[in-house]
């Protein structure tokens, strides 16, 4: 029962975190990365398709993404999806790939960047208190219902507060580096 409610809460844990990652990899940091146009839709032949399904991105290099389509008839499509995705580039295309430059981060934007991710952080942390939230429920449930002792519950609350913690220090070390990716530009 207390290897249940651990579990339960070392779920909901690394959803968080994962979720948390995945925001963090579409943060701009100055460098060119793919995972920056993820959330980018085209209008291909009139259906809203992600980008990843319409054409491959790639690096170019440091602060240049290639993105290649499959269909040649999508390109003017994709250039305008990427102008009107709100993340501040200017795709041009030569009539085979759309070169999407990324240029520097001034200083006001690293600023906001920082701020965002610390928003993303914060919202990784209440989720991680919350899946311990729901943990240490399950745990008291059980407890109250006969199906554990006190002594179980007491150590299964430590367990998952240890886990909590680790938790909780890996979105700080990861929101860091972050940080400080973003700021070196």
């Amino acid at each position: 029962m207390k290897d249940d409610a651990v579990a339960l809460a070392k779920d909901g844990m690394d959803k968080a975190i994962d979720r948390l990652k995945r925001e963090l990899s579409r943060v701009r940091a100055g460098r060119a990365n793919p995972a920056l146009l993820d959330e980018i839709k085209v209008d291909s032949y009139g259906t809203l398709t992600p980008l990843k399904q319409v054409a491959t991105v790639s690096v170019g290099d440091a602060r240049l993404l290639v993105v290649k389509p499959y269909d040649r008839n999508t390109i003017a499509a994709i250039e305008k999806a990427i102008n009107n995705s709100q993340l501040g580039l200017n795709p041009n295309n030569d009539g085979v790939v759309v070169r999407v430059p990324i240029p520097p981060l001034t200083e006001e934007r690293r600023k906001q960047l920082v701020k965002q991710v610390k928003d993303s952080g914060e919202d990784a942390r209440i989720a991680i208190r919350q899946a311990r939230r729901d943990a240490n429920e399950f745990l008291k449930e059980a407890e109250k219902d006969g199906g554990i002792s006190e002594d179980d519950l007491k150590r299964g609350l430590e367990q998952i507060q240890k886990l909590t913690d680790a938790e909780i220090k890996s979105v700080d070390d990861t929101l860091t580096k972050k940080e400080q990716e973003i700021m070196e530009g």
